[in-house]
Parts: structure tokens; C-alpha cells; sequence
């Protein structure tokens, strides 16, 4: 818990789980010695026939004020698993906003982080999905912290029953539509050994700590460059990892939704600058068109 600092109000985003259980029980403690509030949000998806009975019992955890269900109506955007995703996240970040707090924790664990790492690399990710899930980031305007992802859920699940906490298992965690249920962590550890978790949540954070400094040095590049059109020559002098990230965050300044910016777009940008032989403009999301003209690549 000593990853928040709070001045006021935090909320709990507790689903029933051993993970986010075991969190509230640890915010409404520490919240209760240091003098702080804890506020409890959970989010109803509205995907199970149960599911408000279950949001109902979680939210009538005592020792938060406020415990607030919000139900969310879940779309189909990117997949279920990321339209639930985004749905949750939206539906927190506004009712935190509404209440004033400073942040909302969130029940990732170790294994989380390692799933994460592992599904990233299945796909083809670079070091920016490779980083996994940082301990605290910024969505739709509020602060997220996850305390927790030092942790195993094993060791969450022993706390749960030491306290006589109940736990709701979400069976859509053990269903194989989803991809994440697909994938079984236990089978990398009886071939692999019991430290893979760890160690593959240990080199999340390693390849986190180097993909923020290359993304400084790339806010600093960009600067130099201006927010106008992009000097092809002075570009083509940075090195590809540095240049890729200037590409990308300067596609997002030209209004290129930053959640559907993926590496063919950025791999397209560069190669108006190292591979050019006179190729037409390139496409990117949001209705960006980028073109090189007279040595610089500019928005059409």
C-alpha cells in the first residue's frame, strides 16, 4: 500500500475476487491508521444472469464510504476481453472523478503482470507491450495504482481465508472463449519451475524501466523538431528507437487515437523517412493522413 500517497478520498475497485478482496481489506486498514478515506466502487458488466446480486454483496462491504455499483453496458470493440476492459476502466475513472478522489487501486497481481508479458509476446509486441502493467498510470483522466502486482494470487487468496473473507470466482476467469483463460500459468511452472512468474514479471519491469527513458529522450527530440512538419533529414539521424517513438507520438499529436496507433502505422511513417522511393501518403487512424513533400513528412 505504500505506493499511495493519498490526501483524501481512494477508491477500491473490488469485483468479489480474492485479488481485489484482499486489497480492500489492506485499503480499509491502512486507510483506518493513517486517516484517510476508502471508498469501494464495483463494476456490474451485466454479462452473467447474477452478476447485480454479485455487485450488490460486494458493494455491501462494511468500512467504505462511499460503495457504489455502476453498471456498464459492454460493446464489442477490439474483442470481449478489451470491450469489458475499457468499459471498466471508463465506468471508474468517471465515478472517482464525480466523488473527487485522488486515485483508484486496482487488484493486479504477479501473475496478471506475468500473463500480460507472456499474451504480449504471443502477439508480437514491442517493448512498450513487453513493459506489462505499471504500478500506476493515468486513464480517461484519473490516477490507477495497482499495489499489488509484487504479490502472487496464491499468497491473495491465503490472506482472503485467514481473514474469513468470502471470495466470488468469476467463472468467465475459467472460460476458454477468453484468451486470457486460455492461458495456464501452472503448466509453464511445472515445466519451467516455480520461479517463471517472477522472473517474467521482473523482466517486465526491467524492460519498463529502459522503454520510459527511450521515451524521454524522444519527447525531447520531438520538441526539437517542433509540432509542425517533421525534417525527413534531421529524423533520419536518430537512432530507430528513438525515431519510431517520435513518429508515434507525434502521430497522436496530429490527432491519431493512441489506443489504435499499432506498429504497422509506425513502421509506415518510418519508412516515408528510411525507405522512401516516392510512396504515396499513409493512412492512420482518426482520418491522419501523413505524406513526405520537399524533405519533411506533413499532415494532408
Amino acid at each position: 500500500m505504500r505506493a499511495v500517497s493519498p490526501t483524501g478520498l481512494v477508491f477500491v475497485a473490488c469485483s468479489g475476487g480474492a485479488d481485489s478482496m484482499a486489497l480492500a481489506a489492506a485499503a480499509r486498514f491502512v486507510a483506518s491508521r493513517d486517516g484517510w478515506r476508502a471508498g469501494l466502487i464495483t463494476v456490474d458488466h451485466q454479462l452473467q444472469h447474477d452478476s447485480a446480486a454479485v455487485a450488490a454483496s460486494v458493494a455491501a462491504l462494511p468500512g467504505f464510504d462511499p460503495a457504489i455499483v455502476v453498471a456498464v453496458s459492454v460493446g464489442t470493440q477490439g474483442g470481449p476481453e478489451a470491450a469489458a476492459r475499457e468499459a471498466r476502466y471508463e465506468a471508474l475513472a468517471r465515478v472517482a472523478l464525480e466523488h473527487g478522489a485522488s486515485s483508484v487501486l486496482l487488484g493486479h497481481t504477479e501473475d496478471d503482470q506475468a500473463e500480460t508479458v507472456l499474451l504480449a509476446l504471443t502477439r508480437g509486441a514491442g517493448p512498450r507491450g513487453l513493459s506489462g502493467m505499471p504500478q500506476t498510470q493515468v486513464r480517461h483522466g484519473m490516477t490507477f495504482v495497482r499495489p499489488f502486482l509484487g504479490l502472487s494470487r496464491a499468497t491473495l487468496r491465503e490472506a482472503c481465508y485467514a481473514q474469513g473473507l468470502s471470495i466470488w470466482d468469476d467463472p468467465h476467469n475459467s472460460d476458454p472463449a477468453f484468451t486470457r483463460s486460455r492461458l495456464r500459468l501452472s503448466k509453464l511452472t511445472e515445466t519451467l519451475g516455480d520461479d517463471v512468474v517472477p522472473n517474467l514479471a521482473r523482466s517486465a519491469a526491467l524492460i519498463a524501466a529502459d522503454s520510459s527513458y527511450l521515451d524521454e529522450l524522444a519527447v525531447t527530440e520531438l520538441e526539437k523538431l517542433g509540432d509542425g512538419p517533421l525534417d525527413v533529414t534531421v529524423l533520419s539521424t536518430l537512432p530507430t528507437p528513438i525515431r519510431t517513438r517520435v513518429l508515434h507520438l507525434w502521430a497522436a499529436a496530429l490527432g491519431a487515437p493512441r489506443a489504435s496507433l499499432s506498429h504497422r502505422h509506425v513502421a509506415a511513417l518510418d519508412a516515408l523517412v528510411t525507405r522512401w522511393h516516392g510512396q504515396g501518403a499513409v493512412a492512420l487512424p482518426g482520418r491522419v493522413f501523413v505524406e513526405r513533400r520537399d524533405g519533411y513528412l506533413t499532415r494532408i
